[in-house]
């Protein structure tokens, strides 16, 4: 089995291409990407096999423990650009973000920074740095006290701080039990795409992902299984 990063856009590039077996993506592929697939040859089937809930880090000694989509819209697009805007301490905001070939930027830009509102044209600040991985934006606050990032909750560790986020006037954390009951505000399903009906050792391994072992590997790794004590996110 070769496992290759890149992004949702690169995983279904390669589905599209015939040069995978299996796309991983954050994000639903669109009907430019279905047309095109089709054209040649390829025609995707979906499997939704896990949720995410995506954190917003901070640095550990960064002393704000809760934020809302608002104040994250305020931030992401460079109408506040100090801490202090928020009840934080004096120092200049660092926005980091995914590259636009992430499912997961992709998803971000809709909640956050177009607010829901498919008509909006916002974009995020210029000053924001895009890098290519989860793991870059989790370095990147590690070591920038005045630095904020999202990540899929899989990659949540001590080394930087998630932030509690307001849904209807309440902070949930990003935590599998509050995506799994849909309170945490931020979370989208995980999908799996294949060309046509899966048939042989390609079965086989989605197979294995619906599995009982298998969503356990998906809730060792920090991500929400399709069920979780009876809950499943609308």
């Amino acid at each position: 089995v070769a496992v290759t990063g890149g992004g949702s856009g690169v995983g279904i590039a390669s589905l599209i291409n015939k040069t995978c077996d299996i796309a991983d993506a954050s994000r639903k592929m669109d009907s430019k990407e279905i047309k095109i697939a089709n054209q040649r040859g390829v025609f995707p089937e979906e499997f939704v096999i896990a949720y995410d809930g995506i954190a917003l880090i901070v640095n550990n000694n960064n002393p704000i423990n809760k934020i809302t989509i608002k104040d994250l819209h305020n931030i992401f697009t460079g109408k506040i650009t100090n801490w202090k805007g928020i009840g934080g301490i004096d120092k200049g905001i660092i926005t980091l973000s995914r590259d636009v070939s992430s499912g997961t930027y992709m998803y971000f830009k809709n909640k956050v920074i177009h607010l829901g509102k498919n008509d909006s044209k916002e974009e995020f600040y210029p000053q924001t740095l895009l890098l290519s991985s989860n793991q870059e934006i989790v370095e990147e606050v590690a070591n920038d006290e005045g630095a904020i990032g999202y990540v899929g909750m899989g990659y949540i560790s001590s080394r930087t701080k998630a932030l509690k986020v307001a849904k209807n006037n309440i902070f949930y954390p990003p935590t599998i039990q509050s995506v799994a009951l849909n309170k945490y505000p931020i979370s989208r399903p995980l999908q799996m795409y294949t060309n046509g009906k899966p048939k042989g050792i390609v079965k086989l391994f989605i197979d294995f992902v619906y599995s009982s072992p298998g969503q356990k590997v998906i809730e060792e790794t920090g991500f929400v299984p399709l069920k979780l004590d009876g809950a499943k996110p609308d």
